[in-house]
């Protein structure tokens, strides 16, 4: 796969099919960008799953906080990175490990590792890097267009009013 460029279907399908999502690296200050795409993700209807040793028992956003993947009690469909490229093979690690493996392991911007991508996608699992899945869930909802941001994408669809955020949403529920 070419992971220098998505195809708008690929992020979609990845962003509809998923409802849980683990976020390694995941912060419990508010000005931190995992807590702010932790929070947009929760409130866009995802279960998240904050995934942080330090943090480890305590809540963020009101879900526990766990050291390690294996440590969530449920399946996770996505892992979302908040760590240095060079923490990725680790990750890959503790990814494969898992029963049963998630569907999509997702890298924040600036994140980026070839040789874990192929190893993650020999074994089934989709990879996104370089990317997040707030903004491309904003921009492929046409959220991003109402603040005057071309995101590309063309939509006549009315919003879905929801508590919170309101969403033309990709996501129906």
């Amino acid at each position: 796969m070419n992971h220098d460029s998505y195809d708008n279907s690929y992020i979609s399908g990845i962003l509809n099919k998923v409802k849980t999502v683990a976020i390694v690296g995941a912060s419990a200050n508010d000005v931190r960008p995992s807590f702010f795409v932790a929070k947009y993700l929760i409130d866009k209807g995802y279960a998240v799953f904050p995934v942080n040793p330090g943090h480890a028992g305590k809540e963020i956003l009101g879900r526990m906080t766990y050291a390690r993947l294996a440590d969530i009690p449920e399946a996770i469909d996505m892992v979302d990175v908040f760590r240095a490229s060079s923490a990725v093979p680790g990750v890959a690690d503790e990814v494969l490990a898992l029963a049963p493996l998630p569907k999509v392991v997702w890298m924040q911007l600036g994140v980026r590792d070839d040789v874990s991508a192929t190893r993650l996608e020999t074994a089934g699992i989709e990879v996104v890097m370089n990317r997040c899945p707030k903004i491309e869930y904003a921009r492929l909802a046409g959220e991003i267009g109402w603040n005057g941001v071309n995101s590309g994408v063309i939509s006549s669809k009315k919003p879905i009013m929801r508590s919170g955020f309101q969403s033309f949403g990709i996501r129906q529920k």
